[in-house]
């Protein structure tokens, strides 16, 4: 059987601020984002939180200078980054005439948030995103950043010919629509799942740990064999929200947690596979900084990229330029699975590379009808391994 992790970017919709071929741009967009998500929340607004959210908002695109430096509501709402919903309540008092004011007290006042905008990823590139998975033949897929079950039922439907008969889901804690899914071919079955998604921040009380869900599956294969996947997808690397790694070792700490349990429970072929969001050290391959829990010399598991018969292809990585430390993207084997592996590699024939550059990638082949960053399937190749259970 073949078992691959790919990061699709979404499916059909993402937000706006996610675009790929101008993420600095998006940065700030998603800080504010959350800022104002943070904020919104508290019981009662005091004077630097109304300016706070009104400074997000503004970064946000719902507010806006006019000519004269004022700044007002934005006459084309959806021209914006976001959307203020306002659904209950006052919460923003904003005339033609004059500087727009919070008037609510704090959260009990109002029903509504803010919404990040979406739009349709480019039809071609997502073409091709189905070709990837298609040409990757996965007969077990992690899919990382599909928007929901129901677009990762229509994308198997429409663009794989039904490929697979098990399309599974679970709504995560990233409010911008970025989930990790499985699908998985007629023949075996999910015999359950279990989600962690409201798994606690031990460091931030009320905040969860896992920044989508770090779902748990298992599989019972056509050969009978039991498979446990854990499914992840890690804090980006943006500073938008301050420094991430500690948040990621965290993460990554709790991941090894729930790999020792199910060992202790007498587990024997797990993998723990998706979009890690960290490489190796530059300088010291072998350093793995804030994924040591994983990838240490103390874990257990094994890197897919280490085997034998794994091809990695003409670049160490699987991100963007697919340097070293663009390396995001893993298959990670308990010891009795690592001996079932027979193969592997990195599928990078959907990857631009870099989205600013104007042309195609010299190192890797990419589809013909790839001609553009903004056609490409995603920011990320897919991994696989082969597996003889």
């Amino acid at each position: 059987m073949r078992l691959a992790t790919y990061n699709v970017e979404n499916l059909f919709e993402r937000a706006r601020a996610l675009r790929p071929e101008d993420r600095a741009a998006g940065e700030p967009v998603l800080a504010a984002f959350a800022s104002f998500t943070a904020v919104a929340e508290r019981l009662v607004y005091d004077d630097t939180d109304r300016a706070v959210m009104l400074e997000a908002l503004e970064t946000l695109g719902v507010l806006r200078r006019n000519a004269a430096g004022e700044l007002r509501r934005a006459r084309d709402p959806f021209s914006a980054w976001a959307l203020l919903r306002e659904n209950r309540g006052d919460f923003l008092v904003a005339p033609d005439d004059r500087p727009p004011r919070i008037v609510a007290l704090g959260r009990a006042d109002w029903i509504g948030w803010v919404e990040l905008i979406t739009e349709p990823v480019d039809e071609l590139a997502t073409r091709m995103t189905a070709r990837v998975v298609s040409d990757v033949a996965a007969d077990v897929l992690c899919l990382v950043e599909a928007e929901d079950r129901r677009s990762l039922a229509r994308f198997n439907s429409e663009l794989l010919n039904d490929r697979y008969a098990h399309c599974m889901l679970i709504d995560g804690n990233d409010p911008r629509g970025i989930d990790v899914g499985l699908c998985c071919v007629a023949g075996v079955e999910v015999r359950w799942v279990r989600s962690h998604v409201d798994v606690p921040d031990p460091l931030r009380p009320g905040r969860p740990l896992f920044s989508r869900d770090c779902p748990l599956y298992q599989l019972r294969l056509p050969s009978g064999a039991d498979l446990f996947l854990l499914l992840n997808h890690f804090k980006s690397q943006s500073f938008a929200g301050g420094d991430p790694d500690p948040l990621r070792r965290r993460q990554s700490t709790a991941v090894r947690g729930l790999y020792d349990a199910l060992r202790a429970e007498g587990a024997e072929h797990i993998a723990v596979l998706g979009d890690l969001n960290k490489g190796p050290d530059r300088h010291d391959p072998s350093l793995h900084p804030t994924l040591e829990p994983l990838l240490g010399n103390d874990s257990p598991l094994v890197d897919g990229y280490s085997l034998p018969d794994f091809g990695i292809g003409p670049r160490p990585g699987s991100f963007q330029s697919c340097g070293l430390a663009e390396r995001l993207d893993y298959i990670l084997l308990s010891p009795e699975l690592a001996a079932k592996a027979t193969g592997g590699g990195v599928h990078r024939t959907g990857l631009w590379g870099n989205p600013k550059n104007k042309k195609p990638p010299a190192r890797w082949p990419v589809y013909p009808e790839i001609t553009a960053a903004r056609h490409a399937a995603s920011d990320h190749a897919a991994v696989w391994v082969d597996l003889d259970l």
